[in-house]
């Protein structure tokens, strides 16, 4: 396993929310940086990689609130942004830039259609019938999860996705099957894992269920590969979240063939700390490129083969 700091020093002291997208040459990264998560002075960074390294943060936004979890998307060439504003979770609105040079140089920020929050921490996917889904969520009436998705028609948005034993999901990342059958797995306040599965495409969503995943109230990642598998990366622990300094720790890397059974195959990070907020893609060698957060005070890279994710 390789892995490497995205940068050793850097002018704000506290990071987060990290997101991950392949550009031609190399690799874009961007998270939230700031005192603390909800100073206004948190705005979204970002890193390129080649091969000669990672270049120095550099800062994209220029906001009056704080910035949180950024979400980077290659569409069709035109590298994609989105980002929230705002001063919590509660009351923060949908903002999005665009690059089209590989995250060189990037256009002035604007607000999503109102209602809309666009992806709210996991990557989006593009479906065969070329819509690109979001999965999303709120806070502001309990936690509830939600898609949203853009096409050449515009912007559209599900119902909230029902939650019968009211689980407390938000943060959804995307699982596609097949075509008609995709499935979302979440963050909860319960202490697992909560799924969700759609057979026509993304438009109707089955209600939320408990997993045999547990999850200490903290984000996961997922990413599909070519021949078949899922890849998660999670903190496989449901212990509360009141320590979570000591308790999003382990950060691991597991695998699946059916989207419910899960073999762990690495483990990225063990020692006490917060390691936590992953964001996965599938790299060109068969294997998987990996950020996250590394003790709120630095962003790390990891890459695994194709090999070391056999289970």
């Amino acid at each position: 396993m390789k892995r490497e700091f995205i940068y050793e020093e850097a002018p704000f002291p506290s990071c987060h929310g990290a997101t991950i997208e392949a550009v031609p040459g190399g690799l874009v990264v961007a998270w939230f940086g700031g005192t603390q998560e909800k100073h206004p002075d948190t705005e979204i960074w970002l890193s390129r990689r080649s091969e000669s390294g990672w270049s120095p943060p550099e800062k994209l936004t220029r906001e009056s609130h704080a910035c949180w979890n950024p979400v980077l998307y290659d569409d069709a060439g035109r590298l994609l942004l989105f980002y929230k504003v705002g001063p919590s979770p509660r009351a923060w609105w949908g903002r999005t830039m665009f690059s089209d040079d590989g995250g060189t140089r990037w256009s002035e920020a604007a607000d999503l259609p109102h209602g809309l929050l666009g992806p709210i921490r996991s990557k989006p996917v593009r479906l065969p019938d070329g819509r690109v889904l979001c999965p999303s969520s709120t806070e502001d009436d309990g936690w509830q999860v939600h898609l949203e998705w853009y096409s050449r028609k515009g912007w559209l948005r599900t119902a909230s996705v029902e939650d019968p034993e009211a689980l407390g999901a938000i943060q959804p990342t995307v699982l596609v099957h097949t075509e008609a059958h995709i499935q979302l797995l979440c963050r909860t306040r319960s202490g697992v894992l909560a799924a969700s599965h759609s057979r026509d495409s993304g438009i109707t969503w089955s209600p939320l269920e408990a997993t045999a995943l547990v999850n200490p109230n903290s984000a996961v990642d997922a990413v599909g590969l070519t021949d078949g598998r899922f890849v998660l990366v999670h903190n496989p622990t449901s212990k509360p979240e009141e320590s979570w300094g000591g308790l999003r720790t382990p950060l691991t890397i597991s695998v699946s063939r059916d989207g419910a059974h899960f073999e762990q195959v690495a483990i990225l990070e063990e020692a006490p700390g917060e390691y936590s907020y992953p964001a996965v893609i599938a790299a060109p060698d068969g294997g998987v490129d990996v950020v996250y957060t590394w003790r709120r005070s630095r962003i790390r890279y990891a890459h695994l083969a194709a090999s070391e994710l056999e289970n």
